[in-house]
């Protein structure tokens, strides 16, 4: 039931705080909304940051517009939502006894007071500052807000064809590398890990990426950390100092992470959960049921476990803020959590995941299978056919899936989002692969690449086909186990590129039944082709031979993430 001349305080005005304010607006128009915001910029689109430096979008006041080009800054907000907005304003403490904001006018240092009826935490997150000398030199960059992003295209102007370093190989370090090269820097990206992407991609998901960020001139630098960034006589930057090695850099980035900004929230006494985020319940409450909060700000629910998880994502929380202004307009609205998805680019590398990754699903406790499936995004014989690879993560009692992970040139767009759908729904494999998803040749093969890799999934649990990752089996060859790589491509593949390990033997595919009695049947035999489609052929050769420990290499040669041998 809407309550008449409702007074709402929102703290926070990019993106969870204005769509919180605005459909309050929508659903009771005589609620008082205000929305208190630090910066002096309101509701923009801080995905877009760095596409902003890369030149591709012109002027920072196309991410505040709305797709009609109207800019929203408080006159918008005023005459067109009805919705007061102090900016350039910082709350500065909350009163839960007498539902007060107490803020103060950055400029002038004049303090006011505002009384709430419902009040919206909307604070976002703030970048991870890493406790490295001399993080305050001139050059040294964060990326958070408009004025950031800004601040760096201004430096830009006087730095092409010189060195940018960017700290962390997370999703804004990622999608800035693009940005940096696209302005003529040469650029050194640094991850402490022995991936980019660490917390969204396993191992030989992130080589692809890697190839990719190498392929256009990336020196990337993995298991490494930075001891110290170092200046001139002027404190402007020059080098950066790792455990083992020195960088040269005009601009320095550092994107190792976000954190939740719960200041406010924890001097209030709210609660704070195990992620370090605002806990919520369902309906977006914190420990005070007056006090709402979205956004960077608070944790999630993970939908396949259950448990807390801090995944600040703009979608997630424009989603916050539709279901904050329900819930406070008396239409009950329950957030049912997330799953991590995200989606990001690098120069024709796109990548994609949602849920959990295998190491996650492992620390979990699941019993799992993973599965590769390399092949075109598009029926193979159309001229815009493009590679995309897919890993899979089953649960194998279940037979739901757990997490995916998608790489390559081609669309994966809409691959992920129909797993992602998959996983909230509860349906399993056997459901994917009735699906009746859209075919004709310009946009799928005739069974979608999910089908295929729902139907290669079936086939590992039900013990139809018997494959192994290309980890484990790189592990046989660190451990000098003794066994068979059957390479059943073609010669002519076979010279172009390869497994470099003396344990391949090359048969093709149409000459392996009549090269049988040239494999040790006692032997374990795993067989590979390109993608693996001949792989497993072949295994089904050998097991219907007799061969009791043949398998086939998921993914094939295009997986491999190892050394291989490559003739142009």
């Amino acid at each position: 039931m809407e309550e008449k001349n409702l007074q709402v305080v929102v703290i926070g005005g990019v993106a969870c705080g204005p769509k919180a304010a605005a459909r309050i607006k929508r659903l009771n128009p005589e609620a008082q909304v205000t929305i208190i915001e630090k910066g002096e910029l309101l509701s923009y689109a801080g995905c877009g940051l760095p596409f902003y430096i890369s030149g591709q979008i012109h002027d920072y006041k196309e991410l505040m517009c709305t797709s009609t080009g109207v800019v929203r800054d408080t006159h918008y907000f005023k005459m067109v939502k009805d919705i007061t907005v102090y900016n350039k304003t910082l709350a500065e403490s909350i009163d839960r006894k007498n539902k007060t904001v107490k803020a103060v006018e950055i400029s002038t240092g004049k303090s006011f007071e505002l009384k709430y009826d419902k009040l919206v935490l909307a604070t976002g997150g703030e970048p991870v500052i890493p406790p490295i000398k001399g993080i305050d030199l001139k050059g040294v960059n964060f990326l958070s807000t408009v004025e950031d992003a800004r601040k760096i295209r201004d430096q830009e102007m006087y730095l092409k064809g010189k060195h940018a370093v960017i700290i962390g190989g997370g999703l804004i370090g990622i999608e800035v590398t693009e940005s940096f090269v696209r302005q003529g820097m040469k650029v050194t990206l640094i991850e402490k890990m022995d991936r980019v992407l660490p917390a969204l991609l396993d191992t030989e998901i992130a080589y692809h990426v890697h190839n990719e960020l190498q392929a256009n001139g990336v020196n990337l630098i993995l298991n490494d950390s930075v001891v110290s960034i170092n200046g001139d006589d002027q404190g402007n930057v020059k080098s950066v100092t790792t455990q083992n090695t020195q960088i040269p850099a005009d601009l320095v980035l550092i994107a190792i992470g976000t954190k939740p900004n719960v200041k406010l929230a924890k001097e209030a006494g709210l609660t704070i959960g195990p992620t370090g985020a605002i806990a919520v319940n369902e309906l977006l409450q914190t420990s005070d049921t007056d006090i709402y909060a979205g956004g960077d700000c608070v944790e999630n629910k993970n939908v396949i476990n259950g448990k807390p998880i801090f995944a600040p994502m703009g979608s997630t929380a424009n989603k916050h803020g539709r279901v904050i202004a329900d819930n406070i307009c008396g239409r009950k609205s329950i957030f049912k959590g997330v799953l991590g998805t995200a989606i990001c680019k690098v120069f024709n590398m796109n990548i994609a995941r949602t849920g959990l990754t295998e190491k996650q699903a492992k620390d979990g406790g699941y019993d799992f299978i993973t599965i590769l499936n390399p092949a075109p995004d598009r029926a193979h014989y159309h001229p815009d056919a493009k590679l995309i690879i897919i890993k899979l993560i089953v649960d194998k009692k279940k037979r739901n899936i757990l997490g995916a992970q998608i790489v390559g040139p081609g669309d994966v767009a809409k691959r992920i989002d129909v797993i992602a759908n998959t996983i909230c729904t509860g349906a399993t494999i056997d459901d994917i692969v009735s699906s009746d998803l859209a075919y004709a040749p310009p946009f799928s093969p005739a069974l979608d690449n999910v089908i295929v890799a729902a139907h290669i999934a079936q086939n590992k649990i039900d013990g139809i086909t018997k494959s192994i990752s290309p980890i484990e089996v790189k592990s046989k060859i660190d451990n000098n186990e003794d066994f068979i790589l059957l390479d059943v491509r073609s010669p002519q593949e076979y010279e172009q590129i390869r497994i470099d390990d003396p344990r391949v033997v090359l048969i093709p595919l149409g000459k392996l039944r009549e090269s049988l009695d040239k494999l040790n049947k006692n032997k374990e035999i795993i067989a590979f082709c390109k993608i693996s489609l001949r792989g497993y052929e072949a295994q089904r050769i050998l097991e219907g031979a007799g061969f009791a420990h043949g398998k086939f290499l998921d993914g094939g040669v295009i997986c491999w993430p190892y050394k291989k041998i490559i003739n142009e």
